[in-house]
C-alpha cells in the first residue's frame, strides 16, 4: 500500500503507514462507526493508531443499528432474532475496544434490543459516559443500578419509564454528582415525579415529550422542582382527574395556573394542538407511544445534544420569557388576565 508524495526533486514513493497521524484520524474522521468497525485497524499499526484517537471516540451513535423482533403474546412479549444480538455484541466490542474508555456519549436506537449482559460490558468499559440514550423499553433494568455506579461522571440520561424508579433516581443521584438532564421515554406519573423531587431536587433539564402526563403530576413538579430551567411537555397526552363522578378528561390547553407556575423556567415548550400529527399520535396511542410506527427522525428530536445546550442557543428565544408555546388558542392575553 503506498500513497505519492510530490516534493521538488520529483515524486517519491511513500508507504501508507509512514503517514502522518493526524491526518489519517482527519480521514478516519469521516467514516461512520460502522466502516471505523470494518477492519481498518488491522491494516498496519499507523492505522489501528489512528482508530484508537481519542477524538474519534467522543460519541458512539448506534442510531441506525436496530433489532428484528417479532412481538410475542407470553413472557418475555418478544423474541429477538439471534443475528440483531451478535451484530451488536460485535459492534460493542470493536467499538469499545478501538475508544478505550473515551465515549463520553452513547446513542442506542429506540427498537434495539440491548440485553443485560451488553449494558454490563458497556458500563464497565465507558467509565466516562456523559451522555446515555437508551432504547424506549427497560430489558436492562435489573442492571441499570449496577452501571450507574460505575458512569460517575454521567450528566444526561434519556430512559424508558420503569417499575422501580425510586431505586434507579436514587442511585443516580448518589453516584453522579453532576447529573442534570432527563428526559422519559413512557409514563411519567406522580411516583416517578416524587422521586425526581427526592433524590434530584437540583435537576435542570427534563423532558416528557409525548408521554402520559396527568395534570396534577406536573403542577407537582413546577411547584417542588425549583431548580429546573427547562421542561419539554410538548405532545404529552395531559389527563385531569376531577373530584368523582366526574370521568377523567384529557387537557386541550393550558390554564393559567399551570402558565403562572411554569414563569420561572428558562425554556417552557408544550404543544398540545388538535391539528398537531405527534399530538394526534400520542393520544390514538394513549400516551405510550409506539415508535416503531413512525419515521426515524421523530423520536430523536431532541437527542441529538445535550437539552441543556439548547437553551443557550436560539431556537427556543421566542418572546422575553424564553417561552415556546404551541397550544391551541393560548395567547399572551391569557397571562396578563
Amino acid at each position: 500500500m503506498e500513497f505519492r508524495e510530490i516534493e521538488e526533486c520529483g515524486t517519491v514513493r511513500r508507504r501508507w503507514e509512514d503517514m502522518d497521524i493526524d491526518i489519517l484520524v482527519k480521514i478516519f474522521q469521516s467514516l461512520t462507526v460502522f466502516e471505523l468497525t470494518s477492519g481498518i485497524a488491522h491494516v498496519c499499526s499507523s492505522w489501528r493508531l489512528a482508530a484508537c484517537d481519542p477524538f474519534l471516540w467522543r460519541t458512539l451513535d448506534l442510531s441506525m443499528l436496530k433489532s428484528n423482533f417479532i412481538k410475542i403474546p407470553l413472557e418475555p412479549y418478544v423474541y429477538v432474532h439471534g443475528h440483531s444480538d451478535k451484530t451488536l455484541t460485535r459492534f460493542l466490542k470493536i467499538s469499545l475496544s478501538l475508544s478505550r474508555g473515551n465515549i463520553t456519549s452513547l446513542f442506542f436506537h429506540f427498537n434495539l434490543y440491548v440485553s443485560e449482559d451488553h449494558l454490563t460490558y458497556t458500563a464497565q468499559r465507558c467509565p466516562r459516559l456523559k451522555r446515555l440514550v437508551l432504547p424506549a423499553w427497560n430489558r436492562v433494568e435489573t442492571v441499570m443500578i449496577k452501571a450507574i455506579e460505575l458512569w460517575k461522571d454521567l450528566e444526561s440520561l434519556t430512559m424508558p419509564s420503569i417499575v422501580n424508579s425510586p431505586r434507579l433516581v436514587q442511585a443516580i443521584a448518589t453516584n453522579c454528582r453532576k447529573f442534570s438532564e432527563l428526559k422519559i421515554m413512557g409514563p411519567f406519573d406522580i411516583y416517578f415525579a416524587s422521586s425526581l423531587v427526592t433524590y434530584l431536587p437540583t435537576l435542570k433539564v427534563l423532558s416528557l415529550r409525548c408521554s402520559m402526563l396527568y395534570k396534577d403530576t406536573l403542577i407537582f413538579v413546577l411547584d417542588n422542582l425549583c431548580c429546573l430551567e427547562v421542561l419539554n411537555i410538548s405532545h404529552c397526552l395531559l389527563i385531569e382527574v376531577p373530584p368523582p363522578p366526574a370521568p377523567r378528561r384529557i387537557v386541550r390547553q393550558l390554564d393559567k395556573t399551570i402558565l403562572e407556575k411554569a414563569s420561572h423556567l428558562h425554556d417552557f415548550l408544550a404543544c398540545m394542538s388538535d391539528t398537531c400529527i405527534m399530538c394526534q399520535k400520542t393520544r390514538n396511542d394513549e400516551g405510550l407511544m409506539r415508535w416503531y410506527k413512525y419515521d426515524e427522525g421523530l423520536w430523536k428530536e431532541d437527542e441529538g445534544f445535550p437539552l441543556i445546550k439548547k437553551k443557550r442557543g436560539h431556537n427556543h428565544h421566542l418572546d422575553k420569557l424564553g417561552w415556546h408555546l404551541a397550544t391551541t388558542g393560548l395567547t399572551r392575553s391569557l397571562l396578563d388576565r
